[in-house]
Order: C-alpha cells, then sequence, then structure tokens
C-alpha cells in the first residue's frame, strides 16, 4: 500500500485487515499522498482505531467470503496445499 502510495500508483486501498499494526502506514499514505482508505475488517471485533481512521468501511458478506476461497486441496509445482480444518 505504501509502495504504491508513494509512487501515485492509486488513489484508495482498501484494507482487508483488524490488525492495528497498519495503524502508522495508514496514517503516512493518507497524511502523506492523500490516499483515501477503505477498511473490510474480516471479523467484526477489530481494532476501534482502525475503523475511526478509515474513510468508508465495507462489510464483507460471510457467502462472499465462502465463494471466493481456493478449493481444497490447491495444487501447487512441489505438490498439494491443504486449507486449515477451522476454515
Amino acid at each position: 500500500m505504501l509502495r504504491d502510495a508513494y509512487r501515485s500508483a492509486c488513489q484508495c486501498a482498501v484494507i482487508i485487515s483488524n490488525d492495528s499494526d497498519l495503524l502508522t502506514p495508514i496514517r503516512m499514505a493518507k497524511a502523506d499522498c492523500g490516499l483515501t482508505i477503505g477498511l473490510a475488517p474480516p471479523r467484526p471485533k477489530g481494532s476501534v482505531e482502525l475503523k475511526r481512521l478509515a474513510d468508508f468501511k465495507v462489510e464483507p458478506r460471510t457467502h462472499l467470503l465462502v465463494s471466493s476461497q481456493f478449493s481444497d486441496p490447491v495444487a501447487t509445482i512441489s505438490g498439494s496445499v491443504h486449507k486449515p480444518v477451522a476454515w
């Protein structure tokens, strides 16, 4: 996000995270580059500060997230990758 912001490669970024470690890079992108920030938190509970910092918020719909996952397993050159059972 920061690289794209500083290169003027985008005008808006949507963050899919609840991680408050992203507060500083988001503040930098907004203050230094004028980037518009959207937030799509993967879970309802998350960083209140992230929610306040975002210019807009998108609530992902569970059925869309489920339908967007890769099949299980995913074939790779070196074998197969399986998603965790909890997913």
